[in-house]
């Protein structure tokens, strides 16, 4: 029996919108109200919409392409746990991850069932464990942005979160991989082609394999939607993996692929001074700044594998 036979996804109906059905929202034009919207079917994270393109004293009505950002709510068990703002789609991998990143799950053995609520309320999405969260919360109660996941935290003391013991055989990352992951990222970024406003968190294995791109508004949340994919099929933790970002590595992502036992974390921007003391202190790999044939070593240069060498399958 697989993960997803044991771990029941709900499967109920979702709403119009949830479905596909947005609306295009028509703007003014030569001061007449817009008069209409229109539902169309498109892709869960895109919206298309009017615009009025500005360019060289002239101005072209056109329509275009923006990432959609709406709220969901993180429900455990029936009591309500956080609300993020996300890209929709993959919600319950959202939410699985974002439980794991946390360290309230532990693994696939956490979870019962994970779906809509019992309403079927829209931007809701409700996770059911087996024996409860691994640890109390607290009386706080999490409100993240899609820019910033960590802003929400109730007390200095809840960002550092206790991640497993850093194994001291951890896998190298070949140097091949780290300067290859980033175009092969970009690559499956097909929302981000479309509206050049997401994030994406790829999870590669140490031969190279990509086991899974996700795509959000908000970089934690692809993230979350990465880690909670594979956790769902049974794939956690990721000792034998590292995550590449299309962005910045800031504290958090560093933390959630912590959380997660990665060996390290290959970002195409900069990371932030948390996050390499972070990996630092866990001897995880941390790599920023990854060109075509270059990139900088902020942390664990001891798991690089030089070119020459083949990637290690511890």
């Amino acid at each position: 029996m697989t993960v997803h036979d044991r771990i029941r996804l709900t499967g109920r109906p979702r709403g119009p919108r949830e479905s596909g059905a947005l609306f295009v929202f028509r703007p003014a034009r030569n001061g007449h109200p817009c008069g209409r919207t229109l539902p169309v079917t498109i892709d869960p994270h895109i919206a298309a919409c009017s615009i009025e393109r500005v360019q060289g004293g002239s101005v072209d009505a056109r329509d275009d392409e923006v990432a959609v950002e709406e709220p969901l709510e993180i429900r455990v068990d029936g009591k309500a746990l956080a609300v993020t703002m996300r890209s929709p789609g993959e919600d319950e991998e959202l939410a699985v991850g974002f439980l794991a990143g946390e360290g309230l799950i532990a693994g696939p053995e956490d979870l019962s069932e994970v779906g809509p609520d019992e309403e079927l309320s829209a931007n809701v999405v409700e996770v059911r464990t087996t024996g409860g969260l691994r640890r109390d919360p607290g009386e706080r109660r999490f409100h993240l942005t899609s820019s910033c996941g960590i802003c929400g935290k109730g007390a200095l003391e809840d960002v550092r979160l206790t991640a497993p013991a850093p194994r001291q055989d951890g896998g190298q990352v070949a140097e091949t991989l780290v300067l290859s992951a980033p175009d092969e990222l970009r690559a499956g970024q097909e929302a981000f082609g479309r509206t050049g406003g997401l994030h994406a968190t790829g999870i590669f294995d140490s031969d190279g394999r990509l086991l899974c791109l996700r795509e959000d508004v908000g970089r934690h949340n692809a993230m979350d939607k990465a880690v909670g994919a594979l956790l769902m099929e049974g794939r956690h933790p990721l000792s034998d993996a590292f995550a590449c970002l299309s962005g910045r590595a800031g504290f958090e992502l560093v933390q959630k692929a912590a959380m997660a036992d990665m060996a390290g974390v290959v970002a195409v921007g900069a990371p932030s001074s948390l996050a390499v003391d972070l990996a630092r202190e866990r001897g995880m790999l941390l790599c920023g700044f990854v060109r075509e044939d270059s990139f900088n070593v902020y942390a664990g240069s001891g798991r690089l594998a030089p070119r020459s060498a083949r990637p290690s399958t511890a």
